[in-house]
């Protein structure tokens, strides 16, 4: 059930609401817009700061009980020390909205001292994805244990005449992160390349896009050998989806996402310990399907295309193994060293199928590389490209966005890392430099201004990160959708 928000132009003591959070910086007094809702708690709160019971820090929260009229309970959400006023207001909305699914309470009220119409936005979109849970495959828990479900928030306003717009564009955000989440925690076996193109159809007809679906047959005609060879060795269809949203004059900007719906890793066989994460290497693909449902939502005045190619990379009597050489759409030809670098090989046939486009630029999101998450770790994503003009427009919308990347070198001295001694080159640099010697392989398969994003480190996490659950984090969907809205002035 999708959460819905409203805008109440109301004081926080005025609300009657099962929950109220509250969010606060770091080391703050009590602000004076709190101070009617103070003198109805007995001053509990005025002492709970003063006392430093609560500090205001990233991520802190403390519950205290609601007075005999207005809420019933009250969150403190901590700010932080306020450097980046954006992704800590949208932390402590999902705080808020996670807390308040735990408590198990229909809805809940949320207040910031910062009430411009981006605050409303950032924390429309926190909210969402705090709210948000993926518990369709879970039976119900006996009729008695049962906690109302988390059905509305509303966001506290002043005189703000922009506010229904900001809470509209926050919306819009949040759902694509839901669904780019909902995407990636499904199984393999559920979200299959089926799967990913009868959602990008659904998304298609709903915001007049038109779409176009390469199946196993289309892509042999294509001559796509680098993408068909990592799909031999499953009986699934693989799917090329292009999706266009035509809202804007001149060239498109295109996003590609990579949509490897299981990887076992093929004949160069994953360790088993931790290969159900796997399901989880389509990542980049949902964040495009997530990222054209929030761009059409916000009716941005801007041509996108989203192409995502979809496959599994299994083992079986059929697939592709190491020493192979196959016939890319470019028409270079590429030795296989390891299958378990299957990704760059489907992206490599995306990539160059995006030059039918015409793109103006291209940004590509997979979870490529181990390595990226040695050299990174889960705060940042790997960014690499050929247009330093367009890879500082990515880090400048992951910044606002809440979505930080770093550049990383696309030396010509790392080329002899995939030189091949039977092929163009190969599609295997070795451990050394292995974030890098993939991004170089697939700028091979290039010709426009383009930006490659590795997430393998940043698109799900295997720990609770406190605002949200272990599982996926819906990154780069905001990344997109600032870049797009970069774009579109």
């Amino acid at each position: 059930m999708a959460l819905r928000l409203s805008i109440r132009r109301a004081e926080p003591h005025s609300v009657d609401v099962p929950l109220l959070a509250v969010a606060l910086p770091k080391n703050t007094k009590l602000p004076a817009a709190l101070d009617a809702l103070d003198a109805s708690l007995g001053h509990a709160l005025g002492r709970t700061l003063a006392r430093r019971d609560f500090r205001g820090a990233r991520d802190e929260s403390l519950h205290l009980a609601g007075g005999d009229k207005g809420a019933q309970r009250i969150l403190l959400v901590g700010l932080g020390d306020g450097t980046d006023s954006a992704g800590a207001l949208r932390r402590a909305a999902a705080i808020a909205g996670r807390q308040a699914r735990k408590l198990g309470v229909g809805s809940l009220a949320f207040w910031s001292e910062n009430s411009s119409d981006s605050a409303i936005e950032v924390a429309a979109a926190g909210l969402i994805t705090g709210a948000w849970e993926y518990s369709d495959l879970k039976a119900l828990p006996p009729e008695d244990e049962r906690k109302p479900s988390l059905e509305e928030a509303i966001i506290l306003t002043g005189d703000s005449k922009g506010a229904e717009d900001a809470l509209a564009r926050g919306a819009a955000i949040g759902e694509g992160i839901a669904l780019a989440r909902r995407l990636a925690m499904m199984p393999g076996n559920l979200c299959t390349p089926d799967f990913l193109a009868y959602t990008a159809r659904d998304i298609a007809k709903r915001y007049g896009m038109k779409i176009t679906v390469l199946g196993r047959e289309e892509m042999e005609k294509e001559k796509m050998g680098s993408f068909l060879c990592v799909a031999q060795g499953t009986p699934q269809d693989p799917k090329l989806i292009a999706m266009e949203y035509r809202k804007g004059s001149g060239k498109p900007v295109v996003l590609v996402g990579k949509g490897l719906c299981f990887d076992s890793g093929g004949i160069s066989i994953k360790p088993a310990q931790g290969m159900e994460m796997m399901k989880f290497d389509m990542c980049g693909a949902a964040a495009v399907l997530g990222a054209m449902q929030a761009i059409a939502q916000l009716e941005l005045p801007v041509n996108v295309v989203g192409l995502v190619g979809s496959t599994t990379n299994m083992p079986s009597g059929t697939a592709f193994k190491p020493g192979d050489v196959v016939r890319s759409h470019l028409g270079k030809h590429i030795e296989i060293i390891n299958t378990d670098a299957e990704g760059r090989l489907v992206l490599a046939d995306v990539l160059s199928y995006a030059r039918k486009f015409s793109p103006a630029a291209v940004v590509d999101a997979a979870t490529l590389t181990g390595a990226c998450v040695i050299a990174l770790g889960h705060t940042a994503i790997g960014v690499f490209g050929n247009d330093d003009s367009v890879i500082q427009e990515v880090l400048a919308a992951g910044q606002r966005s809440g979505e930080p990347g770093w550049p990383l070198p696309l030396w010509d001295d790392y080329k002899e890392l995939i030189k091949s001694d039977v092929a163009d080159l190969k599609n295997s640099g070795g451990r050394a430099a292995g974030s890098i010697s993939a991004a170089l392989f697939l700028k091979e398969f290039v010709d426009y201004p383009w930006v490659h994003l590795d997430i393998a480190g940043t698109a799900y996490s295997e720990t609770d990160l406190g605002f949200i659950p272990k599982g996926p984090t819906g990154i780069p969907v905001g990344l997109f959708i600032e870049f797009i809205r970069g774009r579109a002035g």
